[in-house]
C-alpha cells in the first residue's frame, strides 16, 4: 500500500507585493542615510525627506528601478555602471524638476558642482549613481534580501500581507498630508 505524503506549500508574497516591501525598506534606508549625513554635516536633526514619516521615496523608487530594469546586468559591470549612471541621473533630473514645478522648492542643488545641468544633476553625482548601482546590485540587495527572507519566513502569510497593506496605507496618508502641507 502506497502512502501519500502531503506537500506543504507555503504562501508567499507576489512579486509586486515583495517589490512594494523593498520599496519601503529602501525608502527608510535612504531617509536614515540622508538624516545621518545631515546630522553629521549640520550637527542637528533635519528631516531630509518630502514626507513627514521616516522615508525618502526617491530611494525606494530607485531601488525598484534597479531590481526591475538593471539587475539582469549584474554579470556585466560596465553596462551595469553605465545604465545606473544614466538612468538615475535622468530619474534625479525628472524628480527634481517635478518637485520644483509642483511645490516650488528644491530638495537638492548641484549648481556649484562641475558640469551640472540646471543644478538638478551633475557629473559627480552621475558617477556616484553608477558606483551606487554596482554596490547595490552586488552587495546591498543580496544582504537585504537575505534578511527580509529570514524575517518573512518567521511570520504567517496573513501577517506579511497586512504588513505590506499597512505600510501602503501609511504612505498614502503621509503623501496626502505632506502634499497639502507643501502646497498651502
Amino acid at each position: 500500500m502506497e502512502t501519500s505524503t502531503s506537500l506543504v506549500v507555503r504562501k508567499q508574497l507576489t512579486k509586486t507585493q515583495t517589490l512594494l516591501l523593498y520599496f519601503f525598506i529602501y525608502s527608510f534606508i535612504g531617509w536614515l542615510s540622508e538624516t545621518l549625513y545631515s546630522f553629521c554635516v549640520l550637527g542637528h536633526f533635519t528631516n531630509r525627506g518630502f514626507l513627514f514619516g521616516p522615508i525618502c521615496p526617491i530611494y525606494g523608487f530607485g531601488a525598484i528601478i534597479m531590481l526591475i530594469f538593471i539587475q539582469s546586468y549584474q554579470d556585466k559591470p560596465l553596462k551595469l555602471f553605465l545604465l545606473s549612471a544614466i538612468i538615475f541621473s535622468v530619474f534625479e533630473y525628472i524628480v527634481g524638476f517635478g518637485l520644483d514645478a509642483i511645490f516650488a522648492t528644491k530638495w537638492w542643488d548641484y549648481t556649484n558642482d562641475f558640469l551640472n545641468l540646471n543644478g538638478r544633476i551633475s557629473i559627480l553625482y552621475t558617477f556616484f549613481w553608477g558606483i551606487a548601482g554596482l554596490i547595490f546590485i552586488h552587495y546591498v540587495h543580496p544582504f537585504v534580501k537575505k534578511i527580509v527572507t529570514k524575517f518573512l519566513n518567521k511570520f504567517p502569510f496573513w501577517f506579511q500581507i497586512n504588513l505590506v497593506t499597512i505600510f501602503t496605507l501609511i504612505l498614502v496618508v503621509d503623501t496626502v498630508f505632506s502634499s497639502i502641507h507643501y502646497l498651502i
